[in-house]
């Protein structure tokens, strides 16, 4: 927490928020930091006109000043039954870096919304500011409500999240993507102008290099699918192409549109994804 407590949440974009805050915008507006001057136009406020240009040019001009505007996060995290396998845990990975991003969030004083989903939206923490919200975090985190269990519908819940009105904002999805609707009509959602989007997938290590051989039964956590495989080395290698190709399409479908995309092991653990990681790509500073 004290190393969180230096790190602050950045935009690429100029998004407006609800109130007056921290966060230095390019909208001009009251704040202390001088930002130019315009000519004077009937109705401009007195207080701001520059006495000292009308001394010499006798001119009438308006200092205008950089606003100071909050920022909006928006969490959304994903508690489906495919985020409980693996180990380390994605589930473990996810929810703490969900409150890890949520902490930096707080302590700037910057408006956090966090939700959760699996068949749709299964939870929401909405416009939490200031760091007495952390025990109310925390508590939402560990919620058996909000434990992982239940089939992704990752489309939907993005939609519901969109309909609730949630304003302009950093948006951070939380997921490992395992998600056999497909990942396009949800992210379709959450991409435009209002939005600041960064997509981190999380996967465990066994799914990304997987140790299996023989004649085996998958079962799909979620629905319950049985697949009956033989598993060989040629199978294993597909499976990474294949696993590569999903990635690669989701970094590609992110860039395209303007958004940014992570992939994360569980094993490597949270702390070197906030502290380092996600500093080098201008999500934190």
């Amino acid at each position: 927490m004290a190393r969180l407590d230096s790190l602050d949440v950045l935009s690429r974009k100029i998004l407006q928020g609800k109130m007056q805050g921290e966060r230095r915008s390019k909208r001009r507006g009251q704040s202390v930091e001088f930002a130019d001057h315009r000519p004077y136009v009937a109705g401009d406020d007195l207080r701001f006109i520059d006495w000292n240009i009308y001394g010499r040019l006798e001119q009438l001009f308006l200092k205008l000043f950089l606003e100071e505007q909050d920022l909006t996060v928006h969490i959304l995290a994903d508690c489906s039954a495919s985020v409980s396998l693996g180990e380390p845990s994605k589930e473990r990975f996810i929810k703490k870096l969900a409150c890890a991003l949520s902490y930096v969030g707080l302590v700037n004083n910057n408006r956090v919304t966090v939700s959760a989903f699996a068949d749709g939206l299964t939870g929401q923490l909405p416009n939490m500011r200031g760091r007495h919200y952390l025990q109310q975090l925390a508590d939402f985190l560990l919620s058996p409500k909000n434990a992982a269990q239940g089939p992704s519908h990752f489309g939907d819940a993005c939609r519901q999240l969109v309909t609730g009105r949630i304003g302009s904002g950093v948006v951070i999805v939380l997921s490992d993507f395992l998600l056999k609707e497909g990942f396009e009509s949800g992210l379709r959602r959450l991409i435009g102008r209002q939005y600041d989007l960064y997509v981190i997938q999380i996967l465990s290590p066994q799914e990304l290099k997987p140790d299996l051989t023989g004649d085996l039964s998958l079962i799909d956590t979620e629905d319950g699918d049985l697949a009956e495989v033989t598993v060989s080395a040629a199978l294993l290698e597909y499976y990474k192409r294949n696993l590569s190709a999903y990635c690669n399409e989701i970094r590609t479908f992110c860039s395209r549109r303007g958004a940014t995309y992570v992939l994360a092991n569980s094993a490597d653990g949270v702390e070197p994804l906030v502290l380092n990681y996600l500093r080098r790509i201008g999500l934190l500073r």
